[in-house]
């Protein structure tokens, strides 16, 4: 059976992501995009990193994916994504490299959260948050719409993380 921490992904500044080595922390997978209009959003996913993620010894990591799908809002190159991450947020939590994350292009990771969390689950802008139980299943799936400091994506982020 296939859990998240089978998955391998290039990650942004070179070299690769092994979910592996998070196995039996929760995690939070976000598409995400420099150009967009949920792009604040950072804000709130580095300041869950900083207090429920690598503050925390089996707290949450929380994984970046930059997309160019949505309306070729993350046309830089991975040095301009990190750059801008770095200057605009302060992000400081791991980021993959520029990847498809829908269609027939889609990295295995996405592919296999789109089948877990069923057909409404396919992400179908930038921001999308898959947030994945310490087992490595998918725990719940929310829209850009729900910001990651709205009170329910909280209770549910905290429900996961503090769950042992």
């Amino acid at each position: 059976m296939t859990t998240a921490y089978d998955f391998r992904l290039p990650a942004l500044e070179g070299g690769e992501i092994d979910l592996s080595q998070w196995k039996g922390r929760p995690l939070l997978i976000v598409n995400t995009a420099s150009e967009c209009g949920f792009t604040p959003q950072y804000e709130a996913l580095q300041y869950l990193w900083r207090t429920l993620g690598h503050s925390t010894p089996n707290g949450l990591i929380i994984l970046g994916v930059p997309s160019n799908d949505f309306g070729k809002q993350e046309p830089g190159s991975a040095d301009d994504i990190q750059g801008f991450c770095q200057r605009r947020y302060g992000v400081s939590f791991p980021l993959a490299a520029k990847s498809a994350v829908r269609g027939p292009h889609a990295i295995p990771l996405f592919r296999w959260l789109a089948d877990e969390g069923g057909f409404l689950s396919h992400p179908r802008w930038n921001f999308y948050k898959y947030l994945i139980n310490r087992e490595g299943k998918l725990q719940r799936w929310f829209t850009p719409l729900t910001r990651p400091d709205a009170p329910r994506f909280l209770e549910e982020v905290q429900r996961t993380t503090f769950k042992y």
